[in-house]
């Protein structure tokens, strides 16, 4: 791994990383479904049908998106040099980019960098992880990573992220890039990561704006010995979804400007589906966020995100939590209800809010965070 503080858009930081695997290993990903694509998305988006590659390269500050032949350039420039000094094919360099939409990378200054950020490739140790970690971040506050073994043999997961803002199901703008020494074949990799994915980061939300560049990438590369196939098939897939939901989490934690760390539990829906849809319509609502963010427990809110969501929901039969508090039931306010002791629960730095729409038997949990003045703050000057 290497990071290298090359100057794209920030100075004295690192913003370019590239991580490079052994020959033969497998990689599997998922992109964002914006129609508005990134250069290394669309670059990307080629290579994964193969199923392999060596290495991944991602700059920070710059997304390489809505950038026409430039962008184009500079993505097969970055691939190219790379591919160069490894000694390996340019269709073997996966790539990521994130930052500042509609703004040309500097190619003179990225062709000088990326010899140099080559020449920094160190065994992956703790600081080699962090370096990483650090290099691919805009603006997040920590750094993000997570690790997991997988069963009780001796394969490891082990991957980075970063994400704070432009943060939505689909994928958001965030970037992960998980690895493991387990041997996986490319089709039964890409499955784990689809579903890994759509477990964690597909239930996110921290503003609903989905991004032109969200990639998640799965890099296997054998290097354990350690047979995926020769193992219970669900501890490969746990240690999966236990590294990206982790990610995930942190992703939303650091959420741009957040205070809350937020659960939205919605059961009783027509289906799964139907349950996340009405979730989201929860988690994405600015009226919510900024109820939670005030500490109110205006659960009128809860209810018209419930009814905007376009899911089938039993207004009379529909209930709501906060906390463990029942907050209504029967189309009206529960007689039980304590609004000091709604308010307590939204105190905590992470509260719960759950929905039962009287339908059937759907249910989903994602996760969001509250809405401050700090998002306004750091999105209104997020160029300067």
């Amino acid at each position: 791994m290497a990071s290298y503080a090359a100057g794209l858009r920030y100075q004295s930081r690192v913003d370019l990383m590239l991580a490079v695997v052994a020959e033969g290993a497998t990689v599997a990903g998922s992109l964002t479904t914006s129609l508005c694509p990134s250069a290394p998305v669309d670059w990307c988006r080629r290579l994964l049908p193969s199923g392999h590659g060596r290495a991944i390269v991602c700059n920070a500050g710059n997304a390489n998106a809505f950038t026409g032949k430039a962008g184009e350039t500079a993505a097969a420039l970055t691939a190219d040099t790379i591919a160069a000094v490894l000694g390996v094919d340019r269709d073997e360099i996966l790539l990521a980019s994130t930052g500042v939409i509609g703004e040309t990378l500097p190619q003179e200054a990225l062709a000088a960098a990326l010899p140099a950020l080559a020449n920094h490739l160190t065994a992956p140790d703790a600081d080699a992880w962090r370096g990483a970690a650090d290099a691919i971040r805009t603006t997040d506050t920590f750094a993000k990573g997570s690790s997991a073994p997988v069963g009780n043999s001796s394969a490891v997961v082990v991957g980075i992220a970063k994400g704070s803002g432009m943060i939505a199901p689909d994928m958001a703008t965030m970037l992960a890039f998980v690895f493991t020494d387990a041997q996986v074949d490319a089709q039964t990799l890409q499955t784990a990561t689809s579903l890994a994915v759509e477990r964690s980061f597909n239930r996110i939300t921290v503003d609903s704006d989905t991004s032109t560049s969200d990639t998640v990438l799965t890099f296997a590369t054998g290097a354990s010995a350690v047979e995926v196939n020769a193992l219970d098939p669900s501890e490969f897939q746990a240690a999966l979804d236990a590294v990206m939901l982790d990610l995930a989490h942190q992703i939303v934690r650091d959420g741009e400007g957040a205070t809350k760390f937020v659960e939205v539990q919605v059961t009783g829906a027509a289906s799964d589906e139907a349950a996340k849809a009405i979730a989201l319509a929860i988690g994405n609502s600015p009226l919510v966020k900024t109820a939670l963010a005030a500490e109110d427990a205006n659960w009128g809110r809860i209810v018209m995100a419930v009814g905007k969501a376009g899911q089938a929901a039993n207004r009379d039969a529909l209930k709501i939590w906060i906390g463990d508090e029942l907050v209504a039931e029967g189309g009206v306010q529960a007689e039980s209800y304590q609004e000091e002791r709604a308010t307590e629960h939204l105190r905590l730095p992470e509260p719960r809010i759950s929905v039962d729409v009287g339908i059937a038997s759907g249910e989903a949990t994602i996760w969001t965070c509250d809405l401050t003045h700090g998002y306004i703050e750091i999105n209104a000057g997020y160029r300067s």
